[in-house]
Parts: C-alpha cells; structure tokens; sequence
C-alpha cells in the first residue's frame, strides 16, 4: 500500500451547471459548479464545510463521502455557485414583481416609514427565486467523487516524497551507529589503562602501606563500573531495532502515522541516552548528528496518515 500524506489540495469546476426548474427551466441561467478541498496533518479527521446557501443541505452527504476515504486530516471543503458574466442579472418575471409589490404595499400600511425596494433588491430576490427549486445534489456529488479522488492521489504523490525521505535519513542513522559501535572498546580500554596508570602512581605513593592486589582490585572495579557506565551497546541494539521497524512500516504503506510517530520518539529517547553517557567527543558529535536527523524526521513524519 502507498504512504499518504495529510497534506494535499485539489479543486474542480463544472461548467454549464443547470438544475432542474419546477416552474420555468428556461429561465434558470446555467452556472458554474465549484468545489475545492485542501488538507493539512492533525491528530484526528477534522472536516469543516464552508457551503453557498444553495448547497449547504448537501453537507451530510459531502460528510459521509469524504470521512469514507480519508482518516485523518483537518480537512477544508468550499463550494459555491458561480453564475457566468452576463447571466447573473436575472430579469424579474412579472409574477414576482406583482408579488413584490403586493408585499411591498402591505408593509408600508404598517410601517409607513419602511423604505421601498431597490432594484438592486429585486434583482437579488429574483435570482433567489430561480435558484430555490433547484437540486444540485447529483452534480456536486460527482463532482465531490472526482475532487477527492483528486485528493488522495496529492496526499499519495506527497507521502512517497515523504518515504523516499525517511528511508535516505535510516540509511544515514545506520551509517551513525556503525560509527559509534567501535568507539565504546577503545574509551573503555584507554580508561582501564589510564585507572592502572593511577594505580602504579598510587602505589609509589603509599611507599607499601597498602597490599598492591587490593589497590589493584579496587583499580579494576573503577575501570569496570566506568566501563558499564558508558557501554551504549544496548541503546545501539534498541535503535537497529526501531530503524528495522521503520523501514517495515515505510514500505508497508496504509495507515501508519501514529505509529511511526511512537517510534521516532523512541529513537530520540536512544539518541540522548548515548549522549548522556558519552565520555568523548566523537561519540557525542554522533549523538547530536542523530538527534538533528531523528528531529527532521519527526517533522516529516507529522505529516504522514
């Protein structure tokens, strides 16, 4: 399966969009249907509709189809009807002017000081009038189908960006690791013989009055508790494994965000042990190498579904 990411856009428009007039078809202009949908990564699916008037009854259905393919995401959708250049002055039909007028009469008997309609008024409830029994229901639900489709091949293009990514910064870690292995064997071995050295100037020192084997044993038991202290041997076992499980994830695909979210931080959490118990320079150089590409990875990772 591909590895999507949850950030995407995509957007479509249907020309010549006309719906059926329960009175006079005819007079309803042709319109132009648009729908746009944009993504970016969040925890949880969170849909928010921002709908024209016209099309703000077809939102459970926009709902069900978009939470039907899509998992997670903050997920934005607009569509609105645009009527083309030259259509959009609808001319009133004499019905609604006398309907207008009657209306407009009856409340001024009440309110003798209410102001009387404009034509910009009349305009605007005449276009009100064509457009109210018409359903665009069909139309923008194909339209959804395409504009999501659309969607996750966006998010599928961006999330094997994403892959690609992560499996160049595994291979990088692994590179890191390899170069701390050999560095635990010789620190140990220089602080054993930097414990002996003290040993013999402590000896030289005491002019015999302590048993050389206990000085020495005591000498010994430093260097080994020195030795434990600073093994990240098993840090460097745990993170093989988790790179191990990346990788398997990655190229597993689906829905694997949150769980490689988990693993990056147990990667982190490896990366500052081997720093905390870091008694040279190189090996904390390695340590911070690695937490600056785990880090990177952590933000990509964000995005991933």
């Amino acid at each position: 399966m591909p590895v999507y990411s949850m950030t995407g856009y995509a957007s479509a428009q249907q020309s010549g969009a006309q719906g059926p007039s329960a009175t006079d078809a005819k007079a309803v202009p042709a319109s132009r249907l648009g729908l746009e949908i944009r993504s970016v990564n969040s925890r949880f699916l969170d849909l928010s509709f921002r709908l024209s008037d016209e099309l703000r009854q077809h939102e459970p259905a926009l709902r069900e189809l978009i939470a039907g393919k899509l998992k997670r995401g903050k997920v934005e959708v607009r569509a609105a009807l645009e009527s083309p250049a030259g259509d959009n002055l609808r001319e009133p039909t004499p019905r609604l002017l006398q309907r207008l007028n009657a209306l407009q009469d009856n409340v001024r008997a009440w309110l003798p000081e209410a102001g009387a309609l404009s034509v910009a008024d009349v305009i605007r409830m005449s276009a009100a009038e064509g457009s109210a029994d018409i359903d665009w229901g069909e139309a923008l639900g194909g339209l959804a189908a395409q504009t999501v489709k659309e969607l996750m091949a966006a998010r599928e293009r961006e999330g094997a960006r994403l892959a690609t990514m992560l499996l160049g910064h595994l291979k990088q870690l692994r590179e890191l690791a390899k170069q701390a292995q050999p560095l635990v064997p010789q620190l140990v071995e220089q602080q054993r013989n930097r414990f002996l050295e003290r040993w013999k100037e402590a000896m030289a020192l005491s002019e015999g009055t302590s048993p050389p084997e206990a000085a020495q044993d005591r000498a010994l038991a430093e260097a080994t508790a020195f030795a434990i202290r600073i093994d990240v041997a098993e840090e460097l076992t745990r993170l093989a494994s988790h790179l191990d499980e990346i990788e398997r994830l990655v190229n597993k695909g689906g829905e694997i965000g949150k769980r490689l979210d988990f693993l990056i931080q147990e990667l982190h959490r490896e990366a500052n042990t081997m720093g905390s118990k870091s008694a040279a320079l190189e090996l904390t150089r390695v340590s911070v190498d690695m937490k600056v590409l785990i880090e990177q990875m952590r933000e990509q990772v964000q995005n991933i579904e």
